[in-house]
C-alpha cells in the first residue's frame, strides 16, 4: 500500500480479541506502507501490563483505552470478535472527543450487538473452559500445552471470554460512523446473517464482506482485509459487498 506523497498515515486502532496482545498486530505493519499507522490497543492482563488486573467488562476497558487517543485526529477502528465490541463501543465515545474523528469501523468475527453471546465457557474448569473456546474459535492455541505459558494467559482469557460473553450494548443510539462487518465464510460461531445485524448499529454506510475460512479467517486473509479498509478509507469505496 503505497499512499499518496506527503500524505500522514491514517492511524488504525486495532483491538485485540480473547486472549490477544498488541504483538499480533505489530505484524500488519510492513503490509501498511505509508497508508496507515497501526496503533494496537493495550489493555491490562498482556505484554508489558501482564501485572494489572484484567478487565471483564468492555465498557470498563474503552475507559482504559479513551485516554490513549487523546488528541489522535482522524483514526480508523479495527477489531476482531470480542475486539469488534470494544472497538464499537469506543467509537461511540470518541464521536463526543472534539480532537478525535472517527473514519471508519471495521468489525470482524463478530455477530452484531444486539445478538445474544452465551458461550457456556465462562466459570467451567480449566480444561473444560479451553475446550469450548477451542470449539467456537475453531483453533487451539499451542501456547495452552506449555504449563508455564497457559498459567500466564489463561487468567487474561478467562476475563476477556467473561467480557465477551456478559457484554450488554451502551447505548440504542446509532453510531454517526460507516460500518465494515468482514466475517469467515465458514465461521460457525458469527454467521453471515448475525453480522448483517451490524447494519442497524450505524447512521452512516454499512457494508458486508465475507472471506474464506472459519472463525480465525483473520489470520491468511491480513492483506485482504488490510486492502478493504485501504479502499474504503482512501477512496471512499467499498468494493462488492454481500449486502
Amino acid at each position: 500500500m503505497t499512499g499518496p506523497r506527503g500524505a500522514m498515515p491514517t492511524p488504525l486502532i486495532c483491538l485485540p480479541f480473547a486472549g490477544a496482545g498488541t504483538s499480533y498486530y505489530h505484524a500488519w505493519r510492513p503490509l501498511c506502507g505509508d497508508r496507515f499507522d497501526i496503533r494496537p490497543g493495550l489493555l491490562p492482563g498482556r505484554e508489558r501490563r501482564v501485572d494489572v488486573e484484567p478487565m471483564r467488562d468492555v465498557h470498563a476497558a474503552v475507559d482504559d483505552l479513551l485516554p490513549t487517543l487523546a488528541g489522535a485526529g482522524e483514526v480508523v477502528l479495527f477489531g476482531h470478535c470480542l475486539g469488534a465490541l470494544i472497538a464499537f463501543e469506543l467509537a461511540h465515545r470518541l464521536v463526543a472527543e472534539p480532537d478525535v474523528t472517527v473514519a471508519a469501523l471495521f468489525v470482524s468475527g463478530a455477530a452484531a450487538p444486539a445478538e445474544e453471546r452465551s458461550l457456556g465457557a465462562t466459570g467451567l474448569p480449566d480444561d473444560a473452559f479451553l475446550d469450548r473456546v477451542a470449539e467456537f474459535a475453531g483453533v487451539t492455541d499451542d501456547a495452552m500445552f506449555d504449563p508455564e505459558m497457559r498459567e500466564l494467559i489463561l487468567p487474561t482469557l478467562r476475563a476477556d471470554v467473561e467480557m465477551f460473553e456478559h457484554y450488554v450494548p451502551g447505548t440504542s443510539e446509532l453510531l454517526p460512523v460507516p460500518v465494515t462487518a468482514v466475517v469467515g465464510r465458514d465461521d460457525a460461531l458469527v454467521p453471515l446473517e448475525k453480522a448483517a445485524g451490524w447494519s442497524a448499529s450505524t447512521s452512516k454506510d454499512f457494508a458486508l464482506f465475507d472471506l474464506p475460512g472459519g472463525h480465525i479467517y483473520l489470520t491468511d486473509s491480513v492483506e485482504q482485509v488490510l486492502s478493504l479498509i485501504d479502499v474504503t478509507v482512501h477512496t471512499g469505496g467499498l468494493g462488492e459487498p454481500r449486502i
